[in-house]
């Protein structure tokens, strides 16, 4: 899923003054258009769905956005932390996206066109975005996301399943505290700040449920 999200999204033209859509730009996310099934969070659940796993690449490339200095239009944090999307970096970081909503956006607001270029490296499970077009001398930094609150998760729930043999216990959900967390971005050109925007996420704690098997063998 990821490897095809990126693929769509590699060779993308986005036009000065142009709002570019994550969602419109990768289009259907179905079995009939390729994507897998595999995890996403829907209405309060981790539950299979097609194009699982998506969010990696929509998370690189708000990393690359930032990177670049764009202003970006829309941003949505997953529900809860995500474990790997803190692998070498804080939490605060992270950007949903499903079509249709919710999308990550930026304006070009450059003089050039920018061409978006992705490379995927499966032997080291390693995706890149490169955007290319014409440096303005803009220097975008951003501060270090900052926890404000941290909540614990609820205690572990644990539900019978009539499905599963008795003895056996099946993880569904994993633990995660809930926070709050933000960072700012700056972005400066000679002297003048171009972009100043707080990026807050607010995560919520979210409960490890286990199934237990209560089927006779």
């Amino acid at each position: 899923n990821l490897s095809l999200a990126a693929e769509r999204l590699n060779g993308t033209l986005v036009a000065p003054g142009e709002e570019f859509s994550f969602n419109q730009t990768l289009g259907e996310v179905t079995k009939a258009t390729g994507f897998k099934e595999a995890y996403i969070i829907e209405k309060g659940k981790t539950i299979l769905g097609d194009g699982g796993g998506v969010c990696q690449t929509s998370t690189t490339m708000f990393r690359a956005i930032l990177n670049a200095g764009l202003p970006i239009t829309e941003r949505k944090a997953h529900s809860y932390r995500v474990t790997y999307y803190e692998q070498g970096y804080k939490p605060g970081l992270d950007a949903t996206v499903y079509p249709p909503s919710p999308d990550l956006k930026f304006v070009n607001d450059t003089p050039a066109y920018i061409l978006i270029q992705t490379r995927v490296d499966k032997k080291i499970s390693e995706i890149t975005f490169e955007f290319y077009g014409a440096s303005d001398g803009r220097v975008a930094t951003i501060t270090t996301p900052k926890i404000y609150s941290s909540t614990p998760p609820p205690p572990d729930l644990y539900v019978d399943d009539p499905t599963l043999p008795i003895g056996t216990v099946k993880q569904i959900e994993r633990r995660a505290a809930g926070a709050k967390v933000s960072f700012d971005y700056k972005v400066e050109r000679d002297g003048e700040v171009l972009i100043e925007k707080t990026f807050v996420s607010n995560y919520v704690p979210w409960q490890a449920v286990y199934l237990r098997g209560t089927a006779a063998q």
